[in-house]
Parts: structure tokens; C-alpha cells; sequence
């Protein structure tokens, strides 16, 4: 399967439209701020969506923050298209997760 990787114009270019994403060598990240309950229930969200896109995102979940890192694996851990549009994903996913729970 042939995968489109990025220059690194074409990165800067789609990390500027990401607010909060920045570039680690061959992969982007971001950490959100988020309740430990809340990230749970993104985290279930997010590997549906990536399942059913099949493009997975790397994530750490903390007490008080969730940490994703996306590349393409398949791409030799290269920054491909699908990484930018899995990272909007998680933006969203993440932003609906993040109303205040009513405990």
C-alpha cells in the first residue's frame, strides 16, 4: 500500500492549522488537559473512530491528561495526510469529552 508522506512545508503547514499539536521528529503530539473519567471514555471513542478509519494513534493516559502521538507506521513512522486528519479526530473526540460531569 503506497502512502503519501509529507514534506516538511506540507507538516508546518497542517501543524498550523492544529492549535496544540506540535511535531517530534517523525510523529505529532499533544497533551490535553482533561478528567482522568472523561479521557476513559474519549479513549473508547478514539479507538472506534481509529478502527474504523484504520489509522491508530499512540496514547498515554494520566490522572489529570491524555497524551496522543500520531504517525504512520505502515509509512516507515512517517508523517502522512491520515495523520493530520486522525489528529482533528482526536480534537474533536477529545472537546465532547471534556463537558463537565455532573457528579
Amino acid at each position: 500500500m503506497g502512502f503519501k508522506l509529507l514534506s516538511d512545508e506540507e507538516i508546518e503547514q497542517e501543524l498550523a492549522g492544529l492549535p496544540g499539536w506540535e511535531r517530534k521528529d517523525d510523529e505529532i503530539t499533544r497533551t490535553y488537559e482533561i478528567r482522568y473519567h472523561a479521557a476513559v471514555a474519549a479513549i473508547v471513542t478514539i479507538a472506534d473512530r481509529s478502527r474504523r478509519i484504520q489509522h491508530h494513534a499512540d496514547l498515554d493516559l494520566r490522572i489529570d491528561h491524555l497524551r496522543a502521538s500520531i504517525t504512520t507506521h505502515d509509512a516507515g513512522h512517517r508523517l502522512t495526510p491520515a495523520d493530520f486528519d486522525l489528529a482533528r479526530r482526536i480534537d474533536a473526540i477529545v472537546a465532547a469529552h471534556q463537558a463537565l460531569p455532573l457528579d
